[in-house]
């Protein structure tokens, strides 16, 4: 049953059919040969109803309309300006400053392609004319929004919180940790790349300038305060936080900036309906499929041939690594979390990890096979925007994986770069 579920997925994709289409036929697939009864398929939309119920999901439109807010009005350009003020003039700074733009706009958007598209267009041409070629801009800009799925809020995290069950606000302050550390192993080698092309710096600002970006900035600056203070001061719990950030979003580029019309606001909101919409379908089909495959036992007879079972903690750490990576590489990221968590759900309890620290892990390793070939996603969104070739694009992106996967290494030998916030945040 299992390989003729997966052949169809396969044959499906490779007629370049949406993802939604392949997880739906797999589903109604299993149920039929779980069954034999057509009407036996209720319950196949009874699963996928139960999987786009829970309430946390309510969080997920929230960020990304208060993200699409941001980047058609202008908190996300005087976020961008603070950070090119203050080190945009040292020896690589225009590249650090792009990696560090790409973490603020993390701190407020959860979404990796969302910060592509708004911290790249404007930064590559800079970029391109300060002397960087383009394949190490295109890679850098690619890599760099993989931050935006661990610094809070985190898209990926609250799918993983609801279908593990694991604590969103915990999952949220462990992103904390691994995301500064890839900022900067990104910034020591964009320092690096500088100093062997010879790449010219910047202007340096004075400190009236920094003076005055770091001003247009502080109502920007108020998203983190009420994403990261909120929650964990108590005020808000993350769904709350990301209706807390809608509206910030829409007094400040319609009331303070006036960089927003109503009509602008209702293209926003139709453009985030759509993107939800997309996002629902495959949550609530992935429920479905996830559904059948464990009815069908499938995921104990895949982790009974590896031989899961008679791992350690390390090992059933390296083999989720591994499957989430490879995963991501040909699949939506929320699609791969919706299928392969319920898999390896029981072998984690059974050999006492902590679900923070390996929803954690799982989220970094969606993040960078995002951006890694043959499919990632973050790579089409690229191409898409840039309008540039696709080898050009993963042509500089093996540096930024390897330094990738190094964080991914570090964070299964050393948890407490993700759970020593966690432990001062949350302690017992």
């Amino acid at each position: 049953m299992a390989a003729t579920i997966f052949l169809t997925m396969i044959a499906l994709l490779l007629l370049g059919f949406p993802m939604m289409i392949p997880l739906i036929a797999g589903a109604f697939i299993g149920f039929l040969m779980l069954f034999g009864d057509l009407a036996r398929t209720e319950t196949m939309v009874q699963q996928m109803m139960a999987g786009i119920r829970p309430a946390s999901l309510i969080a997920v439109p929230m960020f990304i309309f208060a993200a699409d807010i941001m980047t058609r009005g202008q908190s996300a350009g005087r976020l961008i300006n603070v950070v090119m003020a203050y080190i945009g003039h040292i020896r690589g700074g225009l590249a650090i400053s792009t990696a560090a733009a790409c973490t603020m706009f993390g701190a407020v958007s959860g979404s990796t392609q969302a910060t592509v598209v708004a911290i790249g267009s404007p930064l590559r041409p800079r970029m391109l004319q300060a002397g960087y070629k383009d394949s190490f801009v295109l890679a850098l800009i690619v890599n760099a929004s993989d931050i935006a799925f661990l610094i809070p809020p985190s898209i990926g995290m609250i799918i993983y919180g609801v279908v593990s069950s694991t604590s969103i606000a915990e999952l949220f302050i462990a992103g904390i940790g691994p995301g500064l550390l890839i900022l900067l192993l990104f910034s020591i080698y964009a320092y690096i790349y500088a100093v062997r092309n010879n790449v010219p710096t910047e202007p340096k600002a004075t400190w009236r300038q920094r003076l005055q970006t770091m001003r247009a900035a502080l109502w920007p600056m108020g998203f983190p305060v009420i994403i990261i203070g909120g929650i964990y001061g108590g005020v808000f719990s993350p769904t709350e936080a990301a209706a807390a950030c809608v509206l910030y979003a829409l007094i400040l580029e319609v009331a303070v900036f006036r960089s927003m019309s109503l009509a602008d606001v209702y293209e926003t909101a139709k453009s985030t309906g759509l993107v939800t919409a997309i996002v629902f379908i495959l949550v609530g089909a992935g429920a479905a499929f996830s559904w059948v495959i464990s009815f069908a036992q499938v995921p104990q007879q895949i982790l009974g041939a590896i031989g899961i079972a008679e791992m350690g903690a390390l090992g059933v750490l390296f083999v989720i690594s591994i499957a989430f990576f490879i995963g991501c590489m040909f699949v939506d990221p929320i699609v791969v979390i919706l299928v392969l968590v319920p898999v390896f759900a029981p072998v984690v309890k059974s050999v006492g990890l902590d679900p923070v620290l390996v929803g954690t892990i799982i989220t970094l390793q969606v993040a960078i096979g995002s951006a890694t070939p043959p499919f990632g996603c973050d790579i089409f969104t690229a191409i898409a925007v840039f309008k540039r070739p696709y080898a050009e694009v993963v042509r500089g992106t093996p540096p930024f994986i390897l330094m990738l996967l190094a964080v991914s290494v570090a964070l299964i030998f050393f948890p407490q770069i993700a759970l020593f916030l966690r432990d001062l945040a949350f302690a017992k």
